[in-house]
């Protein structure tokens, strides 16, 4: 399936991995936290030489019962990260924000994705930035907010439920002038789903390219690995690499993770055996 990211067309015959960079102090997995420009900026490098495919940069948590920060302090974190990186490496750069003034300034600091957990539906003015900037966008599912999302979560068919929210969305999106072909859709693990809901995503996670878009997963190192395995968030490489082999060969197009020489590995050979 053809989609854009920025000025790249990929055609989704390669699984494409981005690198998370999260710019705060309080993400749930301590070894994708970078509190300063300088070690974020040197992270980026190693990010993209060691088989990156996207960076996406966020300045505020969005684990589950994360407090919101200020517009103020979300940009303060991640613009210096963002304008620093611009026009030296060769990769698309991403925004993790659902603030559409956050949004506009990464863009015109050299973002060229923004990667939105509301799906456009927590800011009015995020999807007329997006359009009017040309830049693609990522729509994730979630009940609630990260501050709300675990709270006792319930899905009458959870595989229905948000395929019919992704498809909204998007036509949303394609109604307010964004190209179908720069919109990718997450289903949203873990936000604001139990452990069985998760499983049932991954099971049947091709079933989202009935969008009509790309497919981006982001399970790295989550809590559903170390509720089948017993392992601390530390020791979850393994449970992740085996949820992106079996992505990869269900056809999913981008994989988001915190360990990119590994995955990067994983992707290839998972391409390879999948043909």
């Amino acid at each position: 399936m053809q989609f854009r990211l920025g000025a790249k067309v990929y055609e989704g015959d390669r699984p494409l991995v981005m690198g998370i960079l999260n710019i705060t102090p309080d993400s749930f997995y301590g070894g994708s936290r970078f509190p300063d420009t300088n070690s974020a900026v040197n992270t980026v490098y190693d990010m993209v030489e060691s088989g990156a495919d996207i960076i996406d940069i966020g300045g505020e948590s969005s684990r589950p019962g994360a407090e919101q920060i200020s517009e103020d302090e979300e940009l303060s974190r991640v613009i210096p990260v963002i304008e620093a990186i611009s026009g030296s490496i060769s990769v698309p750069v991403s925004i993790d924000t659902y603030k559409s003034k956050v949004a506009e300034a990464a863009l015109k600091a050299g973002a060229s994705v923004v990667n939105d957990i509301s799906a456009l539906r927590f800011d009015p003015d995020m999807v007329n930035i997006i359009e009017f900037s040309g830049a693609s966008v990522v729509l994730m599912h979630m009940q609630g907010t990260p501050g709300t999302m675990q709270k006792n979560p319930y899905y009458g068919n959870v595989i229905e439920e948000i395929l019919d929210f992704l498809k909204k969305r998007v036509d949303f999106a394609v109604s307010k002038g964004i190209l179908q072909d720069r919109i990718i859709v997450d289903p949203g693990i873990g936000f604001g789903k139990l452990i069985e809901h998760n499983l049932s995503i991954l099971r049947q996670i091709k079933r989202f390219h009935e969008t009509g878009c790309a497919i981006l997963v982001g399970a790295s190192r989550k809590s559903l690995i170390g509720a089948v395995t017993g392992a601390p968030v530390e020791e979850r490489l393994w449970g992740t690499a085996a949820i992106t082999a079996h992505c990869v060969v269900q056809g999913v197009e981008i994989h988001r993770v915190h360990d990119i020489k590994a995955i990067r590995q994983v992707c290839d050979v998972a391409a390879a055996i999948r043909g």
